[in-house]
């Protein structure tokens, strides 16, 4: 998906680059060889890329159990997100916590479309809210891990981002969270798409110290 002519993954990994990481694993399955193409090892980005791919789909998380020797902490994140966050900082905060996994949240708001019936005892009607502005925290897809979450990820078996927290928190190792209120957006429709590329347009000095090489 190109912003301002380039692919959103290109922005990312230079991002990546800019906050001081220098070795990146992409996980790939649909498009693995144009993705291989465009990218190769990295060279025109300063950065060193690797790539895992993936014959079967194994999830969001699953993946992970694919590419041997990850270091002790490590980022994983989705590769079509547009976000101004500080990696860096992101991550020193996660080693700071010590935690086991530490997810980049954002504040949304949510309006339901209905109006809400609250109810007391014997369905005696006890509160109406009409069509409420809800405020909750959200995944940015954004994850500083520990490898000892590896313990967690079964060889080659799907689980997904969601199934990896609920396991977590289960077995008491409750997940940190970092709050941020930036600029974040995720690209799930062509409407997030066309306002990613304006955005980007906007305020590309924010997201980008150094231009981009091409």
């Amino acid at each position: 998906m190109p912003i301002n002519g380039l692919p959103i993954l290109h922005i990312l990994i230079a991002q990546l680059g800019e906050s001081g990481f220098s070795n990146i694993t992409l996980a790939v399955g649909y498009m693995a060889e144009m993705i291989r193409t465009y990218l190769g090892d990295g060279g025109k980005l300063g950065i060193h890329i690797s790539y895992s791919e993936e014959k079967e789909p194994l999830g969001t998380i699953g993946v992970l159990s694919l590419i041997n020797e990850l270091p002790e902490n490590f980022l994983v994140m989705n590769g079509d997100i547009l976000t101004d966050l500080d990696f860096s900082n992101f991550f020193d905060f996660h080693l700071k916590k010590k935690g086991i996994a530490t997810v980049a949240t954002y504040p949304k708001e949510m309006t339901v479309e209905y109006g809400i019936i609250e109810c007391g005892r014997g369905n005696h009607i006890s509160g109406y809210r009409e069509k409420p502005e809800l405020q909750y925290q959200v995944s940015m897809e954004i994850y500083a891990f520990n490898s000892a979450v590896l313990r967690f990820i079964k060889g080659e078996i799907y689980l997904d981002f969601p199934d990896l927290m609920k396991l977590l928190i289960k077995k008491g190792k409750d997940p940190i969270r970092f709050l941020f209120s930036g600029y974040w957006k995720d690209i799930r429709c062509h409407t997030e798409y066309e306002k990613a590329a304006e955005d980007f347009e906007m305020m590309k000095g924010n997201l980008l110290k150094e231009p981009i090489v091409r």
